[in-house]
């Protein structure tokens, strides 16, 4: 049985202790920035206005809040004591990479909120979703409790929808979210095929250079948790891994029926793609498209981070466009990639590029901002609609970015105990703002205590 659906994306919302503190070996972008100054306010509103543009492009877009950074509940469960600003003083006179961690606006990255699956793929026939663990980094393992809260926020009829618990924090559930899976389709109702990518095994002896941040055994795992069909399990590039690839979605897009790859993305090519092929047999035809190494290589890819885009299909358009950053238009060979693309008679018909530069310095492209998931006419409606992108929620949190966030933060400025006290008053009104009920944030619970 299949029904009409649309692709819904859910932005992650930058928030006010966004920093380079490079805190994330492998990722290059993060690496090279690390110790530079930041500019939140700049990082917001990019943030927004890459959300307004999805929605005046008619794709239902939504918003996941912050979360409350610093993290002072995580730094007291180290022994820090006193009042919260004696907290942060002391971790970070004493702790200051646990301090950096607990200070990371990480979970603006939505690409690794969770792992999704549609109704049409569950055996239940209700949207799934699974909070990624993240265990591979200490700063992004604090994420997935308050994740849950958003998710739940944003889909709060469980007779349509099943946000579940992240995995065991343990390293052989090693999982990273929807940025190592790929779903593809004939149509976002109809049943469709779900690659799962992975980087190691559970009990595989890894020696890289960087680490492989996902586990087959995971990916398995939250197949079987959310009863999903037409699976496909692809390792993910040894080679790419090395060269900077800390999840798939750096090397690999897709949407539809159209799988948009680098040469360099899966172990095994050839195995992956007959494996996709197969799994789709008698639902739709899988159109590859590959970019071959010798024009663009991998380092270029990573840089510029075209397949870290979004590609998506414009309601009234029959082919696909594909949402880079601007740094893609800014690389000569990736620009030629993107324009070739277009101006061929391919599944991508147009190329658009967003401003996202801000996140782009800390590794993180349109395609890491945002959670897909695909939603029938009723599961949509059953969303919050105060988290759903509209002319006037742009308006107003453009308004409350502009008014609390700081328009220069360098690391230094993240032990500065006003600088907790402005993360506060943003989130207490954004918690308002979006209808995120009373004590969403740990700071609200004790202060109701």
């Amino acid at each position: 049985m299949s029904s009409t659906a649309v692709e819904a994306n859910a932005d992650g919302l930058i928030g006010p202790t966004h920093s380079y503190a490079g805190l994330s070996p492998g990722n290059l972008a993060s690496s090279l920035n690390a110790g530079e100054a930041s500019n939140p306010r700049a990082a917001v509103l990019q943030g927004l206005d890459k959300m307004k543009r999805l929605a005046d492009l008619g794709l239902p877009q939504f918003v996941l809040p912050p979360h409350e950074r610093p993290n002072i509940p995580f730094l007291r469960s180290l022994g820090f004591t006193g009042s919260d600003a004696a907290v942060l003083e002391a971790a970070w006179k004493t702790a200051p990479s646990f301090a950096a961690a607990a200070c990371s606006a990480s979970p603006m990255w939505a690409a690794n909120a969770a792992t999704v699956t549609p109704s049409a793929d569950a055996a239940d026939g209700r949207v799934h979703l699974t909070p990624a663990n993240l265990i591979t980094n200490l700063h992004r393992s604090l994420e997935h409790e308050q994740t849950k809260r958003s998710l739940d926020a944003l889909f709060p009829d469980l007779e349509r929808f099943a946000v579940h618990e992240a995995l065991p924090s343990v390293a052989h559930l090693a999982d990273e979210g929807a940025a190592n899976h790929v779903r593809l389709c004939a149509d976002h109702g109809e049943p469709g095929v779900n690659l799962l990518v992975w980087g190691r095994e559970a009990w595989e002896h890894w020696e890289g250079r960087y680490p492989a941040r996902q586990t087959r055994e995971a990916s398995e795992a939250i197949a079987r948790r959310h009863g999903a069909s037409g699976v496909v399990l692809a390792r993910q590039s040894a080679a790419a891994i090395a060269g900077g690839t800390f999840h798939n979605d750096v090397v690999c897009v897709g949407a539809l029926d159209t799988l948009f790859f680098h040469e360099l993305a899966f172990e095994h090519t050839g195995r992956t793609l007959d494996a996709i092929r197969r799994a789709a047999d008698g639902r739709f035809e899988p159109v590859f498209v590959e970019v071959p190494a010798a024009d663009l290589p991998l380092a270029d890819a990573i840089s510029s981070y075209i397949f870290n885009s979004m590609l998506v299909r414009i309601p009234g358009e029959d082919r696909l466009t594909l949402i880079c950053p601007t740094e893609t238009r800014d690389n000569a060979r990736s620009h030629a990639v993107a324009e070739a693309l277009a101006a061929s008679n391919g599944p991508i018909g147009r190329v658009e590029y967003v401003d996202v530069r801000q996140s782009m310095r800390n590794g993180g492209g349109p395609a890491c901002l945002r959670l897909r998931v695909a939603l029938t006419e009723a599961e949509l409606a059953a969303t919050n609609p105060a988290m759903r992108m509209t002319d006037e929620l742009h308006a107003r949190l453009s308004i409350w970015g502009a008014t609390w966030y700081r328009d220069t933060l360098s690391p230094a400025d993240l032990a500065d105990p006003a600088l907790l006290d402005e993360s506060r008053g943003a989130l207490d009104e954004l918690t308002s703002i979006l209808e995120l009920g009373s004590g969403f944030y740990p700071f609200q619970r004790d202060a109701r205590q």
